[in-house]
C-alpha cells in the first residue's frame, strides 16, 4: 500500500499503526499539500457491503461535527475493492501508551482530558451522534497535551462473535457499558460509563474489570462493583472518586444526565497540588480560537499601573523642556515607521492576489471549508435536503463561472450543503381504499406501486390489506411504497363425507374438523333401512365439493329401522402347530363393527353367532389376512 495514490489525491505515506477492522497509514493530501490519516478496512470487512454502508453512513455523520476536540474527516471513499476513511493528521500520541508510560497520571492532568473528551462527546450528543467505543487507544495526546477524539461509530457494527478476533477488539470490552455488554442500544450514558473506566485507567493505572475471556470481561461489567480508587492509589481526591464511581454507576438513570454535567462535576473538584488547591478552569487547554492573531490595542498612559503596587497609578509628568534629543529622535523614527508601515499595509490590503474559485460541488463540507479559509476566503454554511449524501457540498454562492475574488478574510462563500434525503414516516394505509391511499402518499411525497391482491379474513375486498414498509418507517421522500389490495376471504373447498349411519353429534365433530356445520333445522323422517336417531340421508351429497363455512342439511330416522339378523359364521383354524388370531367384521349402516376377536389354537373349529341389521358384509381375517367375505341381504 505504500506508495498507493487513493481517488488520485491521498497519498499513503508510511503505515502509522493497525487494528481488527483497519489499517493505518500516514499519508499526504496532494490537493491541499497537507499531511492526513488514511485509515483503510481490511478485506473481510470491505466486501461485507451491509457493514461498508454503515461505515459511510457513520463517517458522514461524524464529518458533519466541527469540535475542536473531535478528530476532522475530511473524505470517505472507495479505490476499487479498498474502502478508506481520510482524517486530520494528529501529532501526538493516543492516551493508552500515555498510561502506559507514564502507568498512574496525576488527578490534575487526568481531570484536564477527561473534561476535554467531555466537550467532544457532549457536542456528539448534541448532534445525535454516540461513539460507543469511548477508550484510550482512541484518544489521541498531542505534543501540547490536547485531548482528541476519533473513531466515532465503527464498533457499532461488530458483533460478539467478533470479540475474541483481535486484541483491537478485545480491548474494546474492557470499556464496554453494562448495557451494550447485554445486547442493548448503546446510548449517550453508555459513552459516559466508557468514559468513567478511561478515567479509573489513568489514575490508578489498572483496569477495574480483567478476565480470560471477554465473555467473563463483560459479564463484571453486569455484575461486579470495582475496586475504589483509593484502594489503588491514595492520591485520589475522595471528591474525585465519587464522581468516577458515579460515572461508572451500572444502572444508567445513576450516572450523570450528560457528558456536559460530568465535566461540570469535574471542574467542580478541588485538586491539590504542591500543598494548594489548582483552579482547573485556570489549567485548562487553551480554544484553538485563543491562539489566533489578534489586535492588542495600545495601552493609554493613564492605564498603566505598576504590577507591584496596584492600589495607586504613577502619572508621569509632562515636562518637554526636560526632553533628550535623542528621545526626539526616537520619536521621529517610530512615526516614520508607523508611517511607512501604515502605506505598506494599505498597498498589500488594496492588491491582495485574486483567487479562482473552483467547484466544490459533491466535496465534503469539511474539506472545502478548509480549502477556501486556507485561500483567505470566510465560509457561510447553509443546509438543505437532497439525494445527495449527506455533509456533501450541493452549490455555491461563488464559482468556475464567476470573476475571480480577492484573497482576504471579508469575502463570503456561501456553501449549501446537503442533509441527505428527507425522511418520511409511511402513514397506515390499512383499510383504505387504493384511491385514498394514493392521494394520502402524494401529500407526503411518496409513491404508491399496486401488488399482487391477497386473501384476507379482517379487510373488506377492494381495501388495502398489507402495505410495505409498514406504517411508522422512514424512508426517503420519493420512495415508492407497494400495497396490496384485499380479494376478501379466500374461499377453501372439501370433499363432502358421507354422513349415512352416523349420530348427529358424530356427523357435528366430523364437519367440525372441515369448518362446515349441521344446519339448526333437521328433518325427521321414518325409516326401515336405518335405527332411530341415525342419519339417513343429507345435502350437499356425499363426494361434492362445500366451501369452508357452508351449512350442512341432515335428516335423521325415526325408527324403526330394520330388524336385526343373526348369521353362522364357521371357521377351521390352519394345523400348522402355531396358534392364530380370528377377527369377524361387520359392515352394515351402522359402520364397520369388530364383534369377535380371539387366538385359537391349531387346527381348532370356531363357530360365532354375529348380528347384522339391513343389507351387510362379513368378513373372517385369520392372522389379519382376509380367509372369508359375504354379502347378507
Amino acid at each position: 500500500m505504500i506508495g498507493k495514490r487513493l481517488g488520485n489525491r491521498f497519498e499513503i505515506i508510511e503505515q502509522l499503526g493497525g487494528g481488527g477492522m483497519a489499517v493505518v497509514y500516514k499519508g499526504k493530501d496532494s490537493y491541499l499539500n497537507r499531511l492526513v490519516t488514511i485509515k483503510v478496512l481490511r478485506p473481510e470487512f470491505a466486501s461485507d457491503e451491509e457493514f461498508v454502508r454503515s461505515f459511510r453512513r457513520e463517517a458522514q455523520a461524524v464529518a458533519s461535527l466541527s469540535h475542536p476536540n473531535i478528530v476532522n474527516i475530511h473524505d470517505v471513499g472507495q479505490e476499487g475493492d479498498i474502502q478508506y476513511l481520510v482524517m486530520e493528521y494528529v501529532e501526538g500520541d493516543n492516551l493508552k501508551n500515555v498510561i502506559k508510560n507514564k502507568r498512574i497520571l496525576l488527578p490534575a492532568e487526568a481531570v484536564q482530558l477527561a473534561v476535554q473528551v467531555c466537550d467532544a462527546l457532549e457536542h456528539a450528543h448534541e448532534n445525535n451522534i454516540i461513539h460507543r467505543d469511548v477508550k484510550p487507544h482512541n484518544i489521541l495526546i498531542t505534543n501540547t497535551g490536547k485531548a482528541i477524539l476519533t473513531d466515532f461509530g465503527i464498533a457499532r457494527e461488530t458483533t460478539a462473535a467478533t470479540l475474541t478476533q483481535t486484541d483491537s477488539i478485545v480491548g474494546s470490552v474492557h470499556y464496554l457499558s453494562p448495557e451494550q455488554a447485554q445486547g442493548e442500544e448503546a446510548g449517550r450514558k453508555s459513552d459516559i460509563y466508557s468514559l468513567g473506566i478511561v478515567m479509573y485507567e489513568m489514575l490508578t493505572g489498572t483496569l477495574p474489570f480483567t478476565g480470560d475471556t471477554p465473555v467473563s470481561v463483560a459479564l463484571k461489567h453486569i455484575k461486579d462493583e470495582p475496586v475504589p480508587l483509593k484502594d489503588i492509589n491514595p492520591d485520589v481526591p475522595r471528591e474525585l472518586q465519587e464522581v468516577v464511581l458515579r460515572a461508572m454507576s451500572k444502572d444508567p438513570n445513576q450516572r450523570q444526565q450528560s457528558a456536559g454535567e460530568l465535566a461540570r462535576q469535574l471542574i467542580a473538584v478541588k485538586l491539590t497540588v504542591n500543598g494548594g488547591e489548582e483552579d482547573l478552569d485556570a489549567t485548562r487547554v487553551i480554544p484553538a480560537e485563543d491562539f489566533k492573531t489578534k489586535l492588542i490595542p495600545a495601552v493609554k498612559p493613564e492605564d498603566k499601573t505598576s504590577v507591584k503596587d496596584t492600589n495607586r497609578k504613577l502619572t508621569p509628568k509632562k515636562d518637554h523642556k526636560n526632553m533628550r534629543p535623542l528621545t526626539w529622535l526616537a520619536a521621529a523614527i517610530i512615526l516614520i515607521g508607523l508611517t511607512v508601515g501604515g502605506a505598506m499595509a494599505l498597498h498589500n490590503f488594496l492588491n491582495v492576489p485574486d483567487f479562482k474559485v473552483p467547484d466544490l460541488t459533491g466535496r465534503n463540507y469539511i474539506d472545502a471549508k478548509s480549502y477556501l479559509e486556507e485561500n483567505g476566503l470566510k465560509v457561510k454554511k447553509e443546509e438543505k435536503y437532497s439525494d445527495k449524501p449527506k455533509g456533501t457540498v450541493i452549490d455555491q454562492s461563488i464559482g468556475p463561472n464567476d470573476p475571480a475574488v480577492p484573497m482576504h478574510q471579508g469575502r463570503v462563500i456561501t456553501l449549501t450543503v446537503s442533509k441527505g434525503q428527507e425522511m418520511i414516516s409511511i402513514p397506515n394505509l390499512i383499510g383504505k381504499t387504493k384511491q385514498d391511499a394514493d392521494n394520502l402518499l402524494r401529500n407526503k411525497g411518496l409513491i404508491l406501486v399496486e401488488g399482487s391482491p391477497v386473501f384476507s379474513d379482517e379487510i373488506m375486498k377492494g381495501s388495502i390489506a398489507e402495505q410495505r414498509p409498514g406504517a411508522g418507517e422512514k424512508v426517503p421522500k420519493g420512495s415508492e411504497i407497494t400495497v396490496s389490495v384485499s380479494k376478501g376471504r379466500e374461499l377453501i373447498t372439501h370433499r363432502m363425507p358421507d354422513l349415512a349411519g352416523k349420530t348427529l353429534q358424530e356427523a357435528e365433530t366430523l364437519l367440525a374438523q372441515l369448518n362446515l356445520k349441521i344446519s339448526s333445522e333437521i328433518n325427521y323422517e321414518e325409516s326401515e333401512q336405518f335405527l332411530e336417531g341415525y342419519i339417513m340421508a343429507q345435502t350437499p351429497q356425499q363426494g361434492s365439493q362445500v366451501q369452508e363455512g357452508s351449512v350442512v342439511s341432515v335428516t335423521i330416522s325415526k325408527g324403526p329401522g330394520p330388524l336385526p339378523r343373526d348369521a353362522d359364521v364357521e371357521i377351521d383354524v390352519t394345523d400348522d402347530g402355531a396358534e392364530h388370531i380370528v377377527k369377524i367384521e361387520v359392515v352394515d349402516f351402522r359402520g364397520t363393527t369388530t364383534p369377535y376377536v380371539a387366538t385359537h389354537s391349531p387346527g381348532e373349529k370356531v363357530v360365532k353367532t354375529v348380528r347384522y341389521y339391513g343389507q351387510a358384509t362379513i368378513r373372517v381375517y385369520l392372522d389379519n389376512e382376509i380367509v372369508y367375505e359375504k354379502t347378507m341381504d
